[in-house]
């Protein structure tokens, strides 16, 4: 049986909304954590999900503007744009031996969560979906999975188990790694690519890797030398083809943002794959045009 933990949501939009509904639907206690409108929103009416993989329903949540209260995990699913905000919501002394479980793109923010909290309590993740909030508490998920790659170098490997299994158990597919490195530069030579070449171009992914095709294969072939770089290996031609496997339609999460006006993770993805490049000596010549490009139109 799976033991029942109190999971604290820092940030229940798309894809934090979707993990609490679930969580909360196989029996945790999940309380969320947001501005005071969606709070109260999410109090009265709970988080309905609209989904192929896991039907539509609707789940009871707590909700509050901040915790007050020591919970087991606290998964942060804001974007790297409202981070440094949204942490004034989770005081360092009430989270205490709380897991920190930041699913967040880039590569450098666990080590500014390691600095506010304790070190050995931070735990990585990267998820893989495609989940969107439509309204506060109304989330549509779009991707035919849910999978979720938990990490932690210093964390002890039974509080990383006991959480991938409540994971698993509400239906999110979780394995634990150990190399939390690994994990983030997988993700990130996956999706820097992706979103700089869509969001700079204006173009859904199958427009974009067939007009922009050499763009494309440089951009992969940099992410593969910074990862490389950084003692991860990255095989550029796999990563082509994941690409081509996709639907043509597919945009990234960067390029909806830029159609929306919202701010872009331009420099969590961006700017820390130049970072990494430039303290290894890598040279990423098409990264940093792209880049340089888009700071220039004003995201």
């Amino acid at each position: 049986m799976t033991t029942k933990h109190t999971v604290a949501i820092l940030g229940p939009g798309g894809t934090g909304g979707l993990l609490a509904a679930l969580l909360s639907r196989s029996g945790h206690r999940v309380v969320c954590l947001a501005r005071r409108a969606t709070a109260d929103t999410l109090r009265s009416t709970g988080i309905q999900i609209r989904s192929s993989q896991f039907g539509d329903f609707t789940a009871r949540v707590e909700a509050d503007t901040e915790l007050r209260e020591p919970v087991d995990a606290c998964l942060v699913t804001v974007k790297h744009t409202a981070l440094d905000a949204a942490l004034t919501r989770v005081p360092p002394a009430v989270l205490g031996d709380a897991l920190v479980v930041p699913l967040l793109n880039g590569v450098e923010h666990a080590a500014a969560l390691r600095a506010r909290y304790r070190p050995d309590r931070v735990a990585p993740a990267v998820i893989r979906v495609e989940s969107t909030r439509l309204a506060p508490g109304v989330i549509e998920h779009g991707s035919p999975f849910t999978e979720i790659d938990l990490t932690g170098d210093p964390v002890p490997r039974p509080r990383l188990e006991s959480l991938a299994a409540a994971l698993s158990a509400s239906g999110v597919a979780t394995r634990v790694l150990g190399d939390e490195t690994a994990a983030l530069w997988a993700k990130m030579t996956f999706l820097a690519p992706f979103a700089l070449l869509t969001t700079r171009h204006g173009l859904p992914l199958g427009e974009a890797r067939t007009r922009h095709r050499e763009e494309l294969q440089a951009l992969v072939a940099e992410a593969g030398a910074v990862s490389r770089a950084c003692g991860v290996p990255a095989d550029p031609a796999q990563a082509l083809s994941r690409y081509d496997a996709f639907p043509p339609s597919t945009r990234s999460s960067m390029q909806r943002d830029a159609e929306a006006g919202r701010p872009l993770e331009l420099d969590a993805i961006g700017g820390a794959l130049l970072r990494a490049a430039e303290r290894h000596g890598v040279p990423v010549p098409v990264t940093a045009r792209l880049v340089g490009e888009l700071r220039a139109a004003g995201h």
